[in-house]
């Protein structure tokens, strides 16, 4: 189970021949090895990762990282904010974090006012919100184990005399 979800993670496009290929196991194994892992949960979706520098609508959106400090609610810790907030389309990833701050919060809007919007009229006025801080995403350079990178630039440095 472990081998072929390690090989979906690296390649979701396999088909179910060259897994069991692969891991030397029937078609007929490896089809209800992965149909019990999308049944119970394990796999929940597979997608294409796109580089956004590549994509004119992805250059132009406005991606933020916010850390949040929170109250946690009595019999529901950090959950249920965790729940208020995780539901907003602009929320991209949510994260309980150790250290400093509690929640870590990827969003990504149409403009940096977009965002701000976002910060000041919906997380930081939400029960138990008492600080946030907001970092704006520059570039990706590496995202989920991709590079975004193109290596095969010259990356020397030019010589000026």
């Amino acid at each position: 189970m472990e081998e072929i979800l390690h090989l979906l993670q690296d390649n979701a496009r396999l088909s179910v021949a060259d897994i069991a290929a692969m891991t030397k196991k029937t078609v007929d194994e490896v089809q209800q090895i992965i149909s019990g892992l999308e049944k119970d949960g394990v796999i929940l979706k597979y997608a294409a990762i796109v580089n956004p520098e590549k994509v004119a609508e992805s250059r132009e959106k406005v991606r933020a990282e916010i850390e949040i400090q929170v109250t946690p609610e009595r019999e529901h810790g950090f959950d249920a904010i965790a729940d208020r907030i995780y539901r907003y389309p602009q929320v991209k990833s949510l994260y309980l974090m150790s250290g400093g701050y509690d929640l870590k919060v990827v969003i990504e809007g149409e403009s940096l006012q977009d965002v701000a919007f976002f910060v000041a009229r919906k997380l930081s006025t939400l029960e138990g919100v008492k600080s946030t801080k907001t970092h704006f995403m520059l570039k990706a350079y590496k995202e989920n184990d991709v590079i975004y990178v193109d290596e095969k630039k010259d990356r020397r440095e030019g010589v000026t005399a």
